[in-house]
């Protein structure tokens, strides 16, 4: 089920609302996750949905968390947005960031990703 705009508003913080439900962007090279170095899983800021693994994390260069899959299938949701395509919470339709044909192989794609967008679950 999704949740109101005033359940957002209570459940988030001024700029996860800002990025997740309003589709801005982080200024680069400000995130948290940007340079994070440890093992485990992303999630979804909104609803805590497993989104991507730190096995399928890389410095893209561009100040932004980058991967190069999301860690399953279904975990993410794809719209055209201004000529690009934007990355969404399969689960809440958060806003997670952009994805590019631009990365590294196996996949050559390059997942743009909001850090406010993400928490983090280390592995236990």
């Amino acid at each position: 089920m999704l949740k109101s705009d005033e359940e957002w508003r209570e459940e988030l913080t001024q700029e996860q609302y800002h990025i997740l439900k309003e589709k801005g962007t982080e200024p680069a090279f400000s995130g948290k996750y940007n340079h994070w170095e440890e093992t485990g899983t992303y999630l979804c800021a909104g609803c805590s949905k497993p989104l991507f693994r730190s096995e399928d994390k890389y410095d893209s260069g561009t100040g932004w968390p980058s991967f190069i899959r999301p860690c399953e299938r279904n975990a993410i949701c794809y719209e055209e947005d201004r000529h690009q395509i934007e990355v969404l919470c399969d689960n809440c339709r958060g806003h997670l960031g952009h994805v590019y044909d631009d990365g590294p192989l196996p996949t050559k794609k390059r997942y743009c990703i909001n850090s406010i967008a993400l928490n983090f679950e280390g592995e236990k």
